[in-house]
């Protein structure tokens, strides 16, 4: 589970009216995700898969050239996962975690599944 949920953040801001969090707030949890998965990829060996990170983006690099590209899209209220020629977009829900708006499966799970075919073997987040 992420470490802040939205619930929290929403009590540490009790002005906000509505459930959903505003632009600034969104961002903060979206980065924090975006952090807790570039934290995930350095147990990895960066010659086998590498990232990078830029203002809401992270690029998952392997060395054939392949990028899977995780972002942040404030606008939607989602992160969007692109891996190969698929891509996911997930949901905020309250209990902090991102589920997907096509199967509902966890974010990182997806990460993990998407990681663990390319490289040819199971990986766990």
């Amino acid at each position: 589970m992420w470490s802040a949920t939205l619930q929290e953040i929403l009590l540490a801001h009790p002005c906000t009216v509505s459930t959903e969090p505003q632009p600034a707030q969104f961002a903060l949890i979206a980065d924090e995700c975006l952090e807790r998965v570039a934290t995930w990829l350095e147990r990895f060996d960066p010659d086998e898969v590498d990232y990078t990170t830029s203002d809401g983006v992270l690029k998952i690099e392997f060395p054939d050239g392949v990028t899977f590209v995780l972002n942040r899209q404030t606008a939607a209220r989602q992160v969007w996962f692109a891996a190969d020629v698929h891509a996911w977009h997930y949901d905020l829900q309250v209990d902090g975690s991102w589920r997907s708006t096509k199967d509902d499966e966890d974010l990182s799970q997806s990460i993990a599944k998407a990681v663990g075919a390319k490289l040819g073997r199971r990986v766990e987040f």
